[in-house]
């Protein structure tokens, strides 16, 4: 049982050291400052950070979040089709389609999806 155990953790130890080597050779070691440098949201890294930032573009990324969250959550509605009432499972759905029109319909009077400022 000790050899079984040695020769394993030998082995082990033994493909450790190779993946250390191989990643150590196998890295490209040129760096060029604009591949090196971070890219977010599209700004320029370059410039000074205290630019003026894009509130329609937040907005639209919120209301991209919140949608996505929600189509998450009707997964599970589809799941359970087969095995629920379909006049509990009905009104489920229509409620919450309903919420997500009035809260479509609240972004859009507040101007939230309006491009033209």
């Amino acid at each position: 049982m000790k050899i079984i155990f040695f020769l394993s953790l030998m082995i082990t130890f033994i493909c450790f050291i190779i993946i250390l080597l191989l990643n150590l050779i196998s890295k490209k070691t040129f760096s060029d400052r604009e591949k090196s440098s971070p890219f977010e949201c599209g700004f320029d890294p370059k410039n000074p950070a205290r630019l003026p930032f894009s509130l329609q573009f937040f907005l639209i990324a919120v209301i991209f979040l919140i949608f996505d969250v929600e189509i998450t959550l009707l997964f599970p509605l589809i799941i359970t089709l087969k095995i629920s009432n379909i006049l509990s499972y009905s009104f489920i759905f229509i409620f919450f389609i309903m919420i997500l029109i009035i809260g479509l319909y609240h972004e859009w009077n507040q101007g939230a999806l309006n491009w033209a400022y």
